[in-house]
């Protein structure tokens, strides 16, 4: 009989022009991602670190050692990158600072997974170990953390002066701290027994013009525009304001309609109407009682001269956040109807300004009914540096507004880092082999941070190193890198205290990072019309497989 031929069909998963990556390659490539975006940031951690210049597609420069904008600018592509890029994200949202230390460390526990990879140790134990070692760090800084409280000015401002430290902003921290911890008191106040932190209240803008020293803090909120007629007051005291959120204009029909004019009589009559309907919305906020308005969108020539005659101060195109803002802060309602607008809807400032800075005019709104509504008016020679001002006062506020909600602080320098890692070794050894050699490898990645610092510092890193382990073996908590002497110090005695949270919340993130790409064996992505150009055969677009032993 002749030999029964079968027939076999191809299993294809994925279609055309799809790349496959799985097993080990695919962890090998993510873990390359992550660590690369790790380095390009390690460089520029500490007050001794470098900054990056980042150049968009315009050609618009950013100068800033910011991690949370570094990363924001990059244009990465690799989707485990976006993946630690999100760690920041995080970070930042969670905390406001410390972007740099969660990525590097999830670089650095990815770098050391590889390692523990080529030992044969599974994902899934390293991932176990990572984890307990997480909860143990979590553990171990809430044992050594110290407690702060609001009325503790001193410690707050060396908080604000800690976050700026590696920025542009260090340069006038003493007076930059202080404005920092006072703008966060003033929006800050307790409800239930909670202490309540209301930084929507807290407003940041700038002017170019003038040196980072004269940056002020203003009670109340700054508008940079100006009145929109000179025949307008430029002081309104007892100020009633209205906030208009669409444009003091006529508007037009939403149907088209065609108005024939056939004679110089009805042309004139139609603008008289339109006038006469221009003036009456003018009357309408005068009836009310308002004597300052801010219109969120246009506001026409005729109405402007109106409200110039009838003495009402008003200013037009003002930012819908803005807007938002002095409503907080006068306790106005934001209106879109003329018709409607009636006293209950006013606000009230006891002042209302235009004054000049630098050249310019800008609104100042003062004596507000919510006296939390504050503004901070940056100064600075060119927009580069009062941006970079600007970032570096957020990262304050963020960082002293953490501090008051946990109650919690730690010194920096490294400090933490090196401490926890002597706790973890110890532990390890309670556990088996492998998780005690993969806790061991989440010890050796804390340090990172501070070999980084001493790193960025010209010094010695593993005589630096060695140093902090022998300090802390001796009890010595609070040793870590002083980067501004070159040499290990107690960071404590140094002043150099940040919140509490900002580490654990680093540590939380990074390992979330490394466990979830620990956890990718296989990866599926489509090949984008930039690998289509390169001409290369789906042999070369496809990697290779490997699977774990």
């Amino acid at each position: 009989m002749a030999e029964e031929r079968k027939t076999i069909y191809p299993i294809i998963l994925s279609p055309e022009k799809y790349a496959r990556a799985i097993g080990r390659e695919a962890v090998r490539s993510n873990i390359m991602a992550a660590v690369l975006i790790s380095e390009i940031l390690k460089t520029s951690l500490g007050p001794r670190g470098m900054d990056k210049m980042l150049v968009d597609e315009l050609g618009d420069i950013t100068v800033t050692n910011d991690g949370a904008t570094i990363l924001d600018e990059m244009r990465v592509e690799h989707p485990a990158a976006k993946l630690v890029i999100e760690v920041a994200k995080t970070q930042d949202k969670e905390v406001g600072d410390g972007t740099k230390r969660a990525v590097i460390l999830a670089g650095e526990l990815l770098k050391r997974a590889d390692e523990l990879l080529d030992k044969n140790i599974h994902p899934t134990i390293i991932i176990e170990g990572y984890t307990r070692a997480a909860i143990l760090a979590e553990s171990f800084i809430n044992q050594i953390a110290k407690s702060v409280n609001i009325n503790d000015t001193e410690t707050l401002i060396k908080v604000a002066k800690a976050s700026m430290s590696s920025k542009i902003a260090s340069l006038y921290s003493n007076k930059l701290a202080k404005i920092v911890v006072d703008a966060v008191r003033k929006v800050t106040y307790e409800e239930g027994g909670k202490l309540i932190i209301d930084l929507d209240s807290l407003k940041i803008e700038k002017k170019i013009g003038g040196g980072v020293e004269e940056t002020e803090l203003i009670d109340g909120v700054v508008i940079d525009k100006e009145r929109i007629h000179g025949n307008m007051p430029k002081v309104v005291r007892n100020a009633k304001i209205l906030l208009f959120g669409d444009a003091l204009e006529i508007k037009e029909t939403e149907t088209d309609a065609r108005i024939n004019i056939t004679s110089p009589e009805q042309l004139e009559a139609f603008l008289k109407k339109e006038q006469e309907m221009l003036r009456k919305m003018v009357e309408k906020i005068k009836e009310v009682g308002a004597n300052v308005v801010f219109v969120q969108k246009g506001v026409d020539d005729l109405a402007a001269y109106y409200l110039a005659k009838y003495g009402i101060l008003a200013v037009r195109r003002v930012k819908k956040s803005d807007m938002e803002k002095l409503a907080k802060a006068t306790g106005a309602r934001i209106v879109n109807s003329i018709e409607e607008i009636s006293p209950e809807d006013l606000g009230y400032a006891e002042l209302v300004e235009e004054r000049k800075v630098a050249d310019e005019n800008m609104i100042f709104v003062t004596g507000c009914k919510n006296p939390k509504a504050v503004t901070i008016l940056i100064r600075a020679g060119s927009e580069h540096v009062a941006q970079e001002i600007e970032r570096s006062l957020n990262d304050a506020i963020k960082s002293v507004a953490t501090v008051l909600k946990s109650g919690k602080i730690v010194a920096g320098g490294g400090a933490v880092e090196i401490e926890i890692a002597e706790r973890i070794r110890k532990e390890a050894k309670k556990h088996s082999s492998k998780i005690q050699i993969v806790m061991l490898a989440f010890a050796d990645a804390l340090e990172a941070i501070p070999a980084a610092l001493a790193e960025n510092a010209g010094m010695d890193t593993i005589e630096a190193m060695t140093e902090l382990r022998a300090a802390h073996e001796n009890g010595k908590v609070w040793y870590g890198v002083d980067v501004m002497e070159g040499k290990i110090a107690d960071m404590w005695e140094k002043n150099i205290l940040e919140p509490a949270n900002i580490i654990l919340q680093a540590i939380k993130s990074a390992t979330e990072a490394a466990v979830m790409i620990l956890k990718i064996d296989d990866v599926i992505a489509a090949i984008g019309k930039e690998s289509e150009k390169t001409g290369k055969s789906e042999s070369e677009e496809e990697s290779t497989t490997e699977e774990f032993d």
